[in-house]
């Protein structure tokens, strides 16, 4: 994954692509890979990094959804279970099976809950994730030490996926990559071609960082910008009949350890707004979200409300022996779910469809939206078929159920079977690569920031093969120090920038001005 490269092979590309798609998050990702896996050329424009929007700011967790089920949306929760065991399958270096505790205070909540979970691991199916079981309080409290003892006379352990989302989705494009796709961050969308009878045909993108513009033609140009979907739908048709998407944000709150020193995650299953809380650990923390509030307008860097944050601490100290306060919070992160917008009835948004769904506009504008990071691959699997049921393209059989992602190499174990674990998840079989890069320059080899793992040889990498073009690429999605501690990554940031500019070849104030921008953006994940 080298941009300019990238770049050069598009311009080279004189005909037609069969596919364009524009959005380069968790769906954009898996349509092009699953387009580029069948065999077509495709091309893939992000406005911005890959993952700076929704993407990087889920739960981490690969899951079925537990409140879905208590909806009765059972077929979204068998397929997200589906899901969920070919992500582990596919990407064992990213996705791992993490325990959860429900605490339960009373008898007939564990029989009710108990009930609910049987059913949860029945739409599993065969699975290779342990099914759900009794907690005695004893239990409850061996396993999070932390929770509150009158918060579980008992409780139920399940099991669940968790991974991290960028590093997931950078998997998802290098795998796309080696099939043959081009993909361009910092590509901006600015207008939609039309052929003579109308028909889309392609756009005309700018490159955000040198100025120029290009034009790519497509037989099928597909929308899969998430919560902006509705903005590139206005470019095909100025003034769309209705909106896709109804959005709503998410916050989550960061915190050390030491709040939460357990292998195991928690989930406290009804809150006061009828949600469904999680406290997870996490790159040697603990994720505690998630909020659900409407928002008028989807936006690119969200703020968090202080009623979320008092909410989640609030609900938080309810089950926990010592109460977090905003001054324990090392990082906060927000993010906008693109829920499906149609016949909602003014139903709260916690209770719209995380389903997806994919409209053609008269134009063969083909938009997909709504959905979860857990069906990504089902959703590109649907787009592509629909793409080619549509008549536009040669039929082609889906060959992603069994495509093992860059990074796990032959077989499942091969990720991680050496090394730090931890190291694992950023790279896979990579590692030794990365890890090359300090043979030379020991100096490379050294923690940017005490008690993180970022070392100059990460930013190298990340620079020289996965596209990171600005110190937040590296610092919130390479890397995930932004998202885990606002401090550390403004300690980092200064080497990070140094390093990058030596690498792209950048003068003194790009260093300057690329600073400024990161504190800008790190405001944001401060409480």
């Amino acid at each position: 994954m080298e941009r300019g490269k990238m770049l050069d092979t598009l311009a080279q590309h004189k005909a037609p692509v069969d596919f364009l798609v524009i959005g380069g998050g968790a769906t954009g990702a898996s349509v092009a890979l699953d387009a580029a896996a069948r065999g077509f050329s495709v091309v893939l424009l992000e406005r911005f990094d890959f993952g700076k929007g929704t993407s990087s700011r889920s739960t981490k967790l690969v899951h079925g959804g537990v409140r879905y089920l208590a909806q009765g949306n059972l077929s979204l929760v068998r397929d997200a279970l589906r899901e969920r065991k070919l992500l582990r399958e596919h990407a064992p270096h990213i996705v791992h099976e993490l325990s959860f505790v429900l605490p339960c205070q009373n008898l007939l909540q564990q029989i009710w809950y108990s009930l609910g979970f049987r059913l949860y691991d029945f739409l599993a199916g065969r699975s290779t994730f342990h099914p759900s079981r009794w907690l005695s309080q004893r239990e409850c409290l061996a396993r999070v030490p932390t929770l509150l003892p009158s918060r579980a006379r008992g409780g139920i352990l399940y099991s669940d996926g968790q991974f991290d989302d960028c590093r997931l989705l950078i998997s998802l494009l290098q795998t796309a990559v080696t099939k043959g796709a081009i993909v361009i961050n910092y590509a901006t969308v600015t207008e939609l071609m039309h052929d003579g009878q109308g028909n889309v045909s392609g756009a005309m993108f700018s490159d955000n960082l040198s100025g120029n513009s290009s034009t790519v033609r497509a037989r099928c140009v597909i929308n899969a910008t998430g919560p902006f979907c509705d903005a590139v739908r206005a470019l095909d048709v100025p003034a769309p009949a209705h909106p896709l998407v109804a959005a709503s944000q998410g916050v989550h709150i960061v915190l050390k350890r030491e709040f939460f020193p357990s292998d195991s995650a928690m989930i406290i299953p009804k809150t006061s707004d009828g949600r469904v809380l999680f406290m997870i650990p996490w790159h040697g923390h603990v994720v505690v979200g998630t909020t659900d509030t409407p928002v008028p307008q989807p936006s690119l860097e969200p703020k968090a409300q202080d009623e979320e944050i008092q909410f989640l601490l609030h609900s938080a100290s309810e089950y926990l022996v010592k109460a977090p306060s905003r001054g324990d919070i090392l990082s906060l992160f927000t993010g906008i779910r693109p829920l499906v917008a149609r016949q909602t009835g003014g139903r709260a948004t916690s209770r719209l469809s995380r389903d997806h769904m994919i409209e053609v506009s008269p134009s063969g504008l083909m938009t997909i939206t709504g959905g979860k990071w857990t069906t990504a691959r089902k959703m590109g699997e649907d787009c592509i078929t629909q793409a080619i049921l549509l008549g536009r393209l040669h039929d082609s059989p889906c060959a992603t159920l069994d495509l093992v992602l860059h990074g796990a190499g032959n077989n499942a174990g091969d990720a991680i079977t050496s090394g730090d674990s931890a190291v694992a998840s950023l790279y896979g079989t990579d590692c030794s690569k990365v890890d090359s890069l300090t043979v030379d320059q020991p100096e490379l080899a050294i923690p940017l920031v005490e008690g993180y793992p970022l070392r100059g040889a990460d930013v190298v990498w990340f620079v020289r093969n996965e596209m990171a073009m600005t110190v937040e690429d590296v610092l919130a999605r390479r890397s995930r120090l932004l998202f885990l501690n606002v401090n550390a990554a403004e300690q980092a940031a200064p080497r990070v920038a140094e390093l990058m500019a030596r690498e792209l070849g950048q003068e003194p104030s790009w260093i300057s001005s690329q600073l400024q921008d990161f504190s800008r953006t790190a405001a944001f994940f401060r409480c």
